[in-house]
């Protein structure tokens, strides 16, 4: 219907065309052929006078009869003061008829340049109160579709007014998480800052060594939570060097493992790394190995002394996938679509946790082409799925 619709000016332009080209034709015939008319009885006349020339008196009588006096002529009939027209029947209605064509023709053409104009107007006026409804923060406003000269240029508005909402809903969730991060960042430094500040004191009135150890493991949960947070900036930044290179999979496991060697003596879980086949991956070998002893130390954390963690690895044409899994309780429910949030504690989490391990190491996997999920296994037990993908 739209298109349609944007057809009738053209439609009314040719109209009017031709409407003004058959009006002057037929005018242009009518003089051309009354002329020829003219100069043919002119002729047959001066002939008929040639021969009988006692009739000249009776043509010009008949002549009288039928015709009104016009323009001087060059042939015979001239000389009498006759013209062509005066032999043209009906010619006053023929120019009329022209003229009304001519008229009517000046009037659809006038009629189709006003119509063109008011269209353009509106259209223009419509888009033009588009973008001010939306300077004026009036969302979800659109406009009726159309195809037209300014379908374009509407589109393109279209195009622009999305990016700067997409960006302006960046812009606000971003503030948000920084506001958000900032609060939990403080609460994170204010807890050990407090428990330094009470050993201090009570080293005032009684010094005691476990009053220094205290002091030192806060120290330490202070430094871990300065290295985790620069990491996580250079994370936001886009400046963590991930230099991706060929490194097999049983290699990056058992590296991780003899990193987290001391905690699994003190906490008594093993972590169990079976033999398998030569599997390799793209990958950054000491980023990754990072995020996979924070999967690894989660699961160690959750598990009782004598049991052990467990790690599988298989590959497929798509990806390769690495599975490490526990023999503890497993993830309560509600804490599932949560766990990789940044900061954020689980319902048993371990006392002193800061909640940035596993979102540091799912953004490592996921800037490796990869998916970093979290699930709870059938017979029990918390487990974690890593998929690198080929492509």
């Amino acid at each position: 219907m739209t298109a349609q619709k944007n057809k009738v000016p053209y439609f009314l332009l040719v109209l009017s065309a031709s409407l003004l080209a058959v009006s002057l034709t037929a005018a242009f015939l009518y003089c051309y052929y009354t002329e020829k008319q003219f100069e043919l009885l002119g002729a047959f006349c001066s002939e008929l006078i040639k021969a009988k020339p006692d009739a000249e008196e009776t043509i010009l009588n008949l002549l009288k009869e039928k015709t009104l006096p016009g323009r001087e002529a060059e042939n015979f009939l001239r000389t009498f003061g006759y013209r062509a027209s005066d032999f043209g029947r009906g010619n006053g209605k023929a120019f009329l008829a022209a003229g009304l064509g001519i008229f009517a023709a000046g009037l659809l053409y006038l009629f189709t340049v006003w119509y063109w104009h008011k269209k353009l107007t509106s259209r223009v006026k419509m888009l033009t109160n588009y973008l001010e409804k939306i300077n004026t923060g009036s969302s979800g406003v659109l406009l009726a579709s159309a195809e037209d000269e300014f379908s374009k240029l509407q589109d393109e508005i279209y195009k622009t007014v999305t990016a700067l909402y997409q960006t302006r809903d960046a812009a606000v969730e971003e503030k948000n998480n920084f506001a958000e991060n900032l609060s939990n960042i403080a609460h994170q430094v204010k807890t050990p800052i407090t428990a330094i500040s009470l050993s201090v004191q009570m080293m005032k009135d009684k010094p005691r060594e476990e009053y220094l150890s205290q002091i030192e493991k806060q120290l330490n949960r202070l430094t871990n939570l300065e290295e985790a947070l620069l990491l996580l900036s250079r994370i936001d930044a886009g400046k963590l060097p991930l230099q991706r290179t060929s490194a097999d999979v049983f290699t990056l496991l058992m590296l991780a493992a003899d990193n987290l060697e001391e905690l699994s003596r003190q906490s008594g879980v093993l972590i169990d790394i079976p033999e398998m086949g030569e599997i390799t991956v793209n990958v950054d070998l000491d980023w990754t190995m990072e995020a996979v002893m924070n999967l690894l130390k989660n699961c160690m954390e959750h598990s009782t002394p004598g049991t052990a963690v467990h790690c599988t690895c298989e590959k497929n044409p798509l990806y390769v996938r690495l599975r490490i899994w526990d023999e503890g309780e497993g993830f309560a429910r509600e804490d599932i679509p949560h766990l990789f949030e940044r900061f954020y504690r689980g319902k048993n989490a371990k006392a002193g946790s800061i909640g940035i391990g596993l979102s540091i190491a799912k953004e490592i996997i996921e800037r490796q082409n990869g998916v970093l999920r979290a699930e709870n296994l059938p017979g029990g037990g918390a487990c974690f799925e890593i998929r690198l993908y080929s492509h």
